[in-house]
Parts: C-alpha cells; sequence; structure tokens
C-alpha cells in the first residue's frame, strides 16, 4: 500500500507551464526567510561571548559550550521535526518554531546562571532553529522543484548567511546600544510578534506542492533507494557518506566559526570591524550558496563539492597565518575565500538526499543527516573552546579544521555513489 501510494505520487516530468509561478517562488522565498531567522538569530550568540564573559567570568570553553549544545540540541530535533512535519505539516511545525526560539532569547535577557542559558539559548533556541530551519524546507522544496532542486536549494541556503550578515552586526550594535540584556529582549520579543502572522499563511497550499516537482530518480543503480523509510535508507552506503560529508565539514566550520569574531578582536581588530568582517564573509556566503546549487545543477556535484572545500581550507589557512602576522589584506582573502563557500555543502548535500531518497520520509531522512552535521557543528563549537582553553591561542583549531576538510571531501573522491546522481539530461536541467 505504502509503495503503490508514493509510485502513485512521484512523477518525472519537469513542472507544467500551466502552473502558477507565484506559488514555488512564494515557497522558496518562505524557506529562505525562516532560514535568515533561524541562523541569524542563533549566530548572536557569537558577539555576546564577551559581554557575558566580562560580566561573569565564565571560562570561554563554557560560554562556547553553549553554542555548542544549541548545535546538538538542534540537530538531534531534527528527525522529530520530520516526523511532526509528515504528520502534522508546516503550519503548526514553524509556528511552534518561532515561539521556542523567540521565547529562548527573551528570557535570556533575564539570566544570572550559566544553567539558565543552557535551558534557554541551547534547548529552547536549538529547537525552535531546528524547527524553522532546512529540514522542512528541503521537504517543501523537493515537492516544488525538480531539476533545478539544487539551484533551489541553494537560494532557501543563502537564508543562512544573509541571516548572519544583517542579525550579527545588528546584535552588535543593539548591545553596544543598550547593553546585551535589552539586546536578548528585543530580538526575543520581535520573534514572538511575528510568529501569530506566519500561522495566517497558505500552508495547506504549500504544504500540497506541484505533482511534477516530486522527485523520482533516474539512476538505475540507485533505484532500489527510491521509496524506502529511514531505516532502509540507513542500509546502505550513500547514505552514510552524506553523513559523513555533513559531519565533518561541519565541525571543520564551527572550529572557526564560533570564535572567529572575538579571535578577530584578540589580534588586534575593533569589535565592531570583527562584527563586519563576520557579516560581510555572511554576505558573500549567499552568492557561494547559490552558486553551489547553480552549478551542481550544471556541472555536477562533484566539481562544485571540491571547488567548495579548497575554499574553505585555504580560508582557515590564510586564519591560521594571521595568528603569526596580521593584516587588513590577509584578513580581505580570508573573508573572500572562507565567505564565498562558507555553507556551501548545504545545497548540494540536500539536493542529492531529496534525489536518493524521493519519497514522503524524505524529511525524517533529511532530518536525520542533518541532526549528524549539527552534532558535527556542536562538537567543533565545543572543541573551538577546549583547545583555546588548553593551549591559550586558536592555531590548534585552525589546523584540525583543516584536517576535517579533507576528511569531509573524501567521499566524492573514494565513490562513484554521488556523482551518479547528478542530472545529465536536458530534461532534468530545465525542469523545475
Amino acid at each position: 500500500m505504502y509503495t503503490e501510494s508514493v509510485k502513485k505520487n512521484i512523477t518525472p516530468a519537469s513542472m507544467s507551464t500551466s502552473s502558477p509561478l507565484a506559488m514555488p517562488v512564494l515557497v522558496l522565498l518562505l524557506c529562505f526567510l525562516f532560514n535568515l531567522a533561524g541562523r541569524g538569530v542563533s549566530d548572536t550568540y557569537l558577539v555576546f561571548l564577551l559581554p557575558l564573559g566580562s560580566e561573569f567570568g565564565w571560562h570561554r570553553s563554557q560560554m562556547t559550550s553553549v553554542y555548542s549544545a544549541l548545535m546538538v540540541v538542534g540537530g538531534l530535533a531534527s528527525p522529530l521535526v520530520g516526523i511532526v512535519f509528515e504528520r502534522f505539516g508546516p503550519r503548526v511545525l514553524y509556528g511552534s518554531g518561532l515561539v521556542l526560539l523567540g521565547a529562548g532569547h527573551f528570557l535570556a535577557g533575564q539570566l544570572q546562571q550559566l544553567w539558565q542559558f543552557y535551558l534557554c539559548i541551547s534547548v529552547l533556541g536549538g529547537l525552535g532553529v531546528s524547527a524553522i530551519g532546512m529540514v522542512p524546507a528541503s521537504a517543501l522544496i523537493s515537492r516544488w522543484f525538480h531539476g533545478r532542486l539544487s539551484t533551489a536549494m541553494g537560494l532557501a541556503y543563502a537564508g543562512f548567511g544573509c541571516g548572519s550578515l544583517l542579525m550579527v552586526p545588528l546584535a552588535q550594535a543593539l548591545i553596544n546600544e543598550y547593553g546585551w540584556r535589552d539586546a536578548y529582549r528585543l530580538i526575543g520579543g520581535t520573534l514572538l510578534l511575528i510568529a501569530p502572522l506566519a500561522l495566517l499563511l497558505p500552508w495547506g497550499t504549500i504544504r500540497a506542492g506541484h505533482p511534477s516537482g516530486l522527485l523520482r530518480q533516474k539512476a538505475p543503480a540507485l533505484q532500489a533507494l527510491a521509496t524506502t523509510p529511514l531505516r532502509q535508507a540507513m542500509r546502505h552506503r550513500p547514505f552514510w557518506m552524506l553523513v559523513q560529508v555533513m559531519f565533518f565539514t561541519a565541525v571543520a566550520m564551527y572550529l572557526i566559526i564560533v570564535q572567529s569574531v572575538a579571535y578577530l578582536i584578540d589580534i588586534g581588530f575593533s569589535p565592531l570591524k570583527a562584527a563586519a568582517a563576520f557579516g560581510t564573509a555572511a554576505m558573500l556566503s549567499v552568492v557561494g550558496v547559490s552558486a553551489a546549487g547553480w552549478l551542481a545543477d550544471r556541472f555536477g556535484h562533484k566539481p562544485a563539492a571540491m571547488v567548495s572545500f579548497a575554499g574553505t581550507f585555504l580560508g582557515a589557512a590564510l586564519l591560521f597565518a594571521m595568528s603569526y602576522h596580521s593584516t587588513h589584506w590577509l584578513l580581505g582573502a580570508y573573508i573572500v575565500l572562507f565567505g564565498i563557500f562558507q555553507g556551501a555543502r548545504g545545497p548540494i548535500i540536500a539536493s542529492l538526499s531529496a534525489r536518493l531518497f524521493p519519497n514522503p520520509g524524505l524529511a525524517t531522512i533529511y532530518g536525520t543527516i542533518y541532526a549528524c552535521m549539527s552534532i558535527g557543528a556542536g562538537l567543533g563549537a565545543l572543541l573551538s573552546g577546549v583547545l583555546h582553553d588548553l593551549t591559550g591561542g586558536y592555531r590548534a583549531s585552525f589546523v584540525l579544521s583543516m584536517v576535517c576538510v579533507a576528511v569531509a571531501a573524501s567521499p566524492f573522491w573514494t565513490s562513484n555513489a554521488l556523482v551518479a546522481t547528478t542530472p545529465k539530461d536536458k530534461g532534468d536541467r530545465h525542469a523545475g
């Protein structure tokens, strides 16, 4: 019965010309905006590190562990988010996510103890970010796009970079003007005001999708995976290769991202300049993730992935060099390289997951992959603080980050399982 219903709903055709353009654009815009809100708000914690340390005297590893826990909670919640999406729909999921994220950050303005930050920022914030993040977005986008799926995923992922670009400097400005407590109250209160408005969106139509937006993998070697649930998907090597790519990429990125602002301040840049550098890198990531999706559709997933890994590796190497001699041109080169390729693997892996597992269980399957990525992000964030406390600097984090980049890239070199899913026929390229 399950297999028959899946076959009935999956069609290989490109998007119909009679389908209104407004709905696919609306779906993509909403996914972009929710990603912007979730990642942007969670990343504001990075500029709260120094004021929290100044007021409470906590060690850097203690403070980064809050962000690490946020990543882990958000990741572990991803499979649950997929289940909630499939059972109750996006209206309940997105509305609840905004309330959780807003409440956690509003309450953070009242806190005095470290465990309270774990509860509000890590638990409530992590659940909220996961509920409005890329797991439901990937399921919605795959219902409206086909051949240009990677491009659409890239545009949705660009919301992450825009969120950091807008929210991190804004949070720093709010802290400078009102103090960290009122900054938290303003951020959380805004989200709580937005939550009721989100419930008014046409979620029923958005959830239904377009028949030709549902994917059917055409690669014979992967055909057996097309209708398998999570437990069956986990028995196949491509699933674990996607996990490897996402996990080690996340470790590599968050070994750097969490303390990048504090690092730049420590080596002589002003707090606003450090926050602006972080925001500029996030702005460039908007271009990078969008381009990565387009490159994956046009030239294949492997070339797009390998270019992005090379850029991230060089960006980490530049940060390492700056620990010996910090100059503005080294900072600029780091911002360009690390920024452009920050998050570039996201749309590539999201589209691969959708093509490998194009069935109603996609949200749960991708949610599990995303959970492993978030655990990697949490581990990287935690290690960044631990290594700083142990070594008194940041070089160990930069070296370990470069090693993790190499491990993350290796599945694209050691197997053709991921490369085989790239759409190569003319119909696929122009669909969607």
